[in-house]
């Protein structure tokens, strides 16, 4: 399915007159498949990036994360590139992979035998 570059400049439009508000949807369309969806949604975190900034994660992406081929595709320097991804990066939440455990997690692990009440309380001292 191809993208309408119309349609991508109506969001960038829509992104600056919000001046890094939020912006909410209250109506979705496929106009192919005749399904319309109405509630209250938020763009995703990559959607609400500059056009730029969504041109130079998607070319990271394409390029397999590789900084060496970002530097010949943008023709800029390693720190460069280093410099934009990290500002990319701070626009956006990241989903914490490796979580504490809750207490009831850490009791219910004890109670499984999966640790033993020394781990049991080192662990519930450390969530305090």
């Amino acid at each position: 399915m191809a993208s309408d570059p119309k349609s991508a400049s109506d969001w960038q439009d829509l992104l600056r007159i919000a001046q890094g508000g939020s912006l909410l949807v209250e109506r979705v369309r496929i106009p192919e498949k005749q399904i319309t969806v109405e509630g209250q949604f938020t763009l995703p975190e990559l959607a609400r990036l500059t056009l730029e900034d969504q041109v130079f994660v998607t070319a990271f992406v394409r390029s397999h994360g590789s900084i060496k081929e970002m530097e010949q595709v943008f023709g800029v320097s390693y720190p460069t590139i280093k410099a934009r991804l990290n500002r990319i990066a701070g626009q956006l939440e990241f989903v914490d992979t490796n979580p504490s455990p809750s207490r009831a997690e850490v009791l219910e692990r004890l109670k499984n035998g999966e640790i033993d009440a020394e781990e049991a309380i080192r662990a519930l001292e450390a969530l305090q």
